[in-house]
């Protein structure tokens, strides 16, 4: 059974591929902010961005794959602590890339699609980055990083959402909260994207590491939507009420960081390679709604040691 070493496994992305590949393979995490209980996987509490970390747990694991979620991710704190997200978000991929590349062992590095500005929208993969806030411009720095490190890495570049330890990490949880307590809640009419549900993210990065591929690649949904509106088809999704959405303009809202408002990407060179669609919008969101009904976030918050 192979061994998979995943980096920031108690982030919503992390968790839930940890949780996920558990069930097929020997997974072993690697956590520094919140610390688990009770998963059905090993892991390890450090601060991979300390000299010789990555390093001494790669030599402890053993790892046949590395997945490297860990990151930096809350935009406006990068603004704020823009050396360490230097450190987190582009320095110590390249680390990862490095040894990945030592020891002949498969990385798969998670990028983001901030990495463009939203002028134009419909990114493929040659078109040339152009990232505004400290979060984006150190996610491109990373890509490059592990580009120049380690050719055959996967880079994939990502907008996902699930439940998540805490329930407040993806714009759907948000949604899906303030909803259910008859709250209304904002939503951008003027950003647009192609988020993928995290277990339709997991299964495609799988399938990218079993067909070999190596590079860039656009690992998002195949349908574009905007923010307010997908906030309204979680509401629709749950039974709730659509009307709750307000729409606002991203302008309107105060963010510290610069934010890009189209951030729709080209999945045409992912399709190619894996020789089928990407899931739209639907399809995700059914799975959350699914999930959420099983109690899958309770289980979640079950796993959060206080």
């Amino acid at each position: 059974m192979k061994n998979i070493l995943v980096t920031g496994a108690s982030g919503l992305l992390g968790l839930n591929m940890s949780l996920i590949l558990a069930r097929e393979f020997n997974v072993t995490g690697v956590i520094h902010q919140d610390e688990l209980q009770g998963v059905p996987y090993p892991f390890i509490v450090k601060d991979l961005s300390q000299k010789g970390e990555p390093e001494k747990i790669i030599d402890q694991t053993h790892p046949e794959m590395i997945i490297h979620t860990a990151a930096m991710a809350n935009v406006d704190a990068c603004e704020d602590q823009p050396q360490r997200a230097e450190e987190v978000n582009a320095v110590l991929p390249g680390t990862m890339a490095k040894l990945a590349k030592r020891y002949s062992i498969p990385l798969i590095h998670i990028s983001t699609d901030a990495v463009f500005d939203g002028i134009a929208g419909n990114y493929t993969e040659a078109d040339a980055a152009n990232p505004l806030s400290i979060y984006a411009k150190t996610k491109y720095q990373a890509e490059l990083n592990v580009a120049s490190e380690d050719p055959k890495a996967i880079i994939a570049r990502v907008n996902f959402y699930g439940w998540s330890l805490r329930g407040d990490r993806s714009l759907a949880e948000i949604f899906a909260y303030k909803l259910l307590a008859g709250e209304q809640v904002n939503g951008f009419t003027d950003v647009y994207f192609c988020t993928l549900h995290v277990s339709k993210l997991v299964g495609i990065i799988m399938e990218m590491q079993a067909k070999n591929l190596s590079g860039l690649y656009h690992v998002v949904s195949r349908e574009a939507i905007t923010k307010f509106d997908f906030g309204r088809a979680v509401a629709r999704e749950f039974g709730l009420n659509e009307n709750l959405v307000n729409p606002i303009s991203v302008k309107d809202a105060g963010l510290k960081a610069t934010r890009s408002p189209n951030l729709t990407l080209n999945t045409e060179k992912l399709v190619k390679a894996l020789g089928h669609e990407l899931p739209d919008q639907s399809e995700g969101l059914k799975q959350f709604c699914g999930l959420y009904q099983q109690g899958y976030p309770q289980t979640l918050r079950s796993y959060l040691k206080e």
